[in-house]
């Protein structure tokens, strides 16, 4: 009988001196005014993105413009996660690259509602998601915002017979581990994903 005392107890003790308290997590609405903002970033990043993409097909083809992709984008979205003081980034519903492009639970949860609602008719690139999320990391503004396959986009992310020998062959080289073919226009790819303290 006392061993069962003594055990609670124990571990109350432990608690305590840890100083380990559990926070519910709590989810809110977010405000028009900052999904209106978030929204903003996320076109920049797109805008951003978009342009230098088409610019580098048309000078350099389309296997070298893998590197856009692989490293212009994230620098665009750590130079506007740098002028925000948000963290921005995309996230894939495939991933392409192992490192950067995997959803954590809130995105995927995202990303989850995003393919309900195209299943109910509603188009990828008009939708988005936002929560005010309050949890042991603090309160947090997150928001998605979806990201279409594009016809520019179905040259390294169409079905496997369809993608060109040489972005095949850049593809291996940069992604070994490429879960990113085999979309259609039209279809849900990701998000850019905003963190945003409060």
């Amino acid at each position: 009988m006392k061993t069962q005392l003594i055990i609670p107890l124990t571990l109350l003790l432990a608690a305590c001196a840890t100083g380990e308290t559990k926070v519910e997590t709590k989810v809110e609405a977010a405000q028009p005014k900052q999904i209106e903002e978030s929204r903003a970033v996320a076109k920049t990043l797109a805008t951003q993105l978009g342009g230098k993409l088409k610019e580098s097909i048309n000078q350099n083809g389309p296997a070298q413009s893998i590197s856009v992709c692989k490293e212009i984008a994230p620098q665009i979205a750590a130079d506007l996660s740098k002028q925000t003081g948000w963290q921005v980034s995309r996230v894939g519903t495939r991933a392409r690259n192992a490192k950067t492009g995997v959803p954590n639970a809130w995105q995927a949860e995202a990303l989850a509602s995003f393919t309900e609602r195209m299943k109910n008719g509603e188009k990828a690139d008009t939708m988005e998601f936002a929560q005010v999320v309050t949890d042991s990391t603090g309160k947090h503004l997150h928001y998605a915002k979806a990201i279409a396959i594009q016809p520019v986009c179905l040259t390294c992310h169409g079905p496997a017979d369809t993608i060109a020998e040489g972005v095949k062959a850049r593809l291996i080289t940069d992604y070994p581990l490429d879960q990113a073919t085999g979309y259609k226009e039209g279809e849900l790819r990701g998000a850019v994903v905003i963190t945003r303290p409060l």
